[in-house]
């Protein structure tokens, strides 16, 4: 949880959280520009980053990026 790789991980998965987050609210919550709360969205948005972030503090054995070991079967045999 100490490393850099793991807090660039949080950070990746805490912004695209809350992009969904801002969007579903646009496409779902209104129809129109003018009519979106822009004070609730934020709000909204910013408590899905932090419980994104919190998620990734609960298992920060996940980290972002690094290569999975693969294990390959000899189907010859």
């Amino acid at each position: 949880m100490w490393t850099k790789d793991f807090w660039k991980g949080a950070a990746e998965r805490g912004i695209k959280t809350i992009a969904q987050t801002a969007l579903a609210y646009f496409v779902i919550g209104t129809t129109g520009i003018l009519d979106i709360d822009w004070v609730a969205l934020g709000s909204v948005s910013a408590a899905a980053g932090l419980a994104s972030l919190l998620t990734s503090i609960a298992n920060p054995s996940f980290v972002a990026g690094k290569d999975e070991k693969v294990v390959q079967i000899d189907l010859d045999r």
